[in-house]
């Protein structure tokens, strides 16, 4: 049974939720979530963005991620990053077994919600640019949820819950030529969301490994400052 402390922060965060707010930000810690809660989202509409990778209850999921894959020497990240953040944010982290991570109990609750009509949300929280939200869906599909809900949580959804379902998260007419093209399909595997081979940004296209533009005109990058050793 939640404390009684516990069971008070969870009642005020869904009263501050249903009064007037369209969204509830972070995980519920006290996990499982039981009917009441779940029916609670789905009924009221709210959606729920339980940024998994600063998860509440246990360690973040963004240290599991720092621990399974390899970030410091990736490429991409090299490239888009000042090598002392990345030295930084990459070189020492906590450590903790599997079996203490909690993102995928509170994964396996965000996934109640959904199978029971309700709109869960991928968000961040200040880490790393550009993996982040790779991060976020692949611990939000631990918990039950395919892979086509979790991209539909990625995309549509978080569009419509900022009001922004008539312009973005889907390829539609009239939309705008927002969209990324994957070397591999996520729907087989929900890791192959970060094989990005073009982003295209309101109808021009870029390299996804480079950023340079190739349609409607080739353009390389400009020089990220980082990328100077010294004074020109």
């Amino acid at each position: 049974m939640p404390t009684t402390e516990g069971a008070l922060d969870l009642k005020l965060d869904l009263t501050h939720a249903i009064d007037g707010m369209s969204g509830n930000e972070h995980a519920l810690p006290i996990v499982p979530l039981y009917a009441d809660v779940v029916n609670t989202f789905v009924k009221s509409g709210i959606n729920y963005t339980p940024t998994l990778l600063v998860a509440y209850g246990g360690p973040w999921a963004e240290n599991y991620f720092y621990e399974t894959t390899e970030v410091h020497d990736d490429a991409k990240l090299q490239r888009f990053f000042p090598h002392n953040v990345l030295d930084t944010k990459t070189e020492r982290r906590p450590w903790f077994r599997k079996e203490e991570q909690v993102f995928p109990k509170l994964a396996t609750s965000a996934a109640k919600i959904v199978r029971a009509g309700g709109k869960v949300l991928i968000g961040g929280h200040g880490q790393i640019q550009g993996i982040q939200c790779h991060w976020e869906m692949w611990a939000l599909q631990s918990g039950g949820l395919s892979n086509f809900e979790v991209l539909r949580a990625a995309t549509i959804h978080g569009a419509e819950a900022i009001g922004y379902g008539q312009d973005l998260g889907s390829i539609e007419p009239g939309k705008m030529a927002d969209l990324i093209v994957l070397n591999k399909d996520p729907l087989l595997d929900i890791h192959n969301t970060n094989t990005i081979r073009y982003v295209m940004k309101n109808g021009e296209l870029f390299e996804g490994d480079t950023l340079n533009q190739t349609w409607p005109v080739q353009k390389p990058l400009a020089d990220l400052w980082w990328w100077k050793t010294k004074p020109q």
